[in-house]
């Protein structure tokens, strides 16, 4: 079992930066990657960045503005987000994936561990 716990979010004006972050205990980090994904209201469940032993993949929304990034000696992931817009306002999830397929967005159903969530507000 594993258990992620994500801190980090909070209130930010636009154009604002926040550092998420997600301790992982119970194992070690997932080998087939460790992710972030978001929830807006009302909207599904998005893919927002992923990173393991390959490299990093990011969303097309977040290219360029966030950064992925591990600790593997802290048993963390964190998410550096920058020049924030108030369309990245949304919960914000750490997961760890059970499948990855190369050249493709994780989805949901890769996920096989989630954080709790942290709140990510954005205002203009």
């Amino acid at each position: 079992q594993v258990q992620l716990v994500e801190s980090g979010g909070g209130s930010v004006q636009a154009g604002g930066s926040l550092r998420l972050s997600c301790a992982a205990s119970g194992r070690t980090f997932s080998t087939v990657g460790m992710d972030w994904f978001r929830q807006a209201p009302g909207k599904e469940r998005e893919f927002v960045a992923h990173i393991n032993w390959s490299g990093t993949v990011y969303a097309d929304s977040v290219k360029g503005r966030f950064t992925i990034s591990t600790d593997k000696d802290k048993n963390t992931v964190s998410l550096q987000m920058n020049s924030l817009q108030p369309e990245d306002t949304a919960v914000y999830y750490c997961a760890a994936l059970k499948f990855w397929v190369p050249g493709q967005d994780p989805t949901v159903e890769a996920v096989e561990y989630w954080g709790q969530g942290t709140q990510v507000t954005v205002s203009s």
